[in-house]
């Protein structure tokens, strides 16, 4: 995420509103994306397993030296990487945001009970 803490802190409610949706769309376009490919993936090893020749034991072992599914692989691993990445954002960000509704509700707490003190005291 390009926002660090302290911005996502001070920025204004409706932009860190903002923020929050756009980082949770982004969230869940890259689990679908990375979900298909996983899909994807199984299919093909389905796929290649059936059109193997030789016993039960052999066919997984190719299936397992293809470096074409190995490199597919790789690549749904990256991309589980970068979508736990965005959900560590969306995480960050849902907790700013819980944070400072409770913050605001404990100042919204004091405050009365200082206006009555000065009432009383006046």
């Amino acid at each position: 995420m390009s926002l660090s803490v302290e911005a996502l802190w001070t920025m204004p409610d409706i932009e860190l509103m903002d923020a929050y949706y756009k980082t949770h769309r982004d969230y869940v376009e890259r689990k679908f994306a990375r979900d298909s490919q996983r899909a994807r993936l199984e299919w093909l090893r389905a796929k290649a397993f059936a059109a193997g020749f030789g016993g039960v034991s052999e066919r997984p072992n190719a299936v397992e030296l293809s470096e074409e599914l190995a490199r597919k692989g790789q690549e749904v691993r990256e991309m589980t990487r970068d979508v736990d990445l965005a959900r560590a954002d969306v995480d960050l960000i849902g907790m700013i945001v819980r944070l400072r509704g409770a913050a605001a509700e404990a100042g919204a707490d004091e405050e009365p009970a200082e206006d009555e003190k000065k009432d009383e005291g006046a």
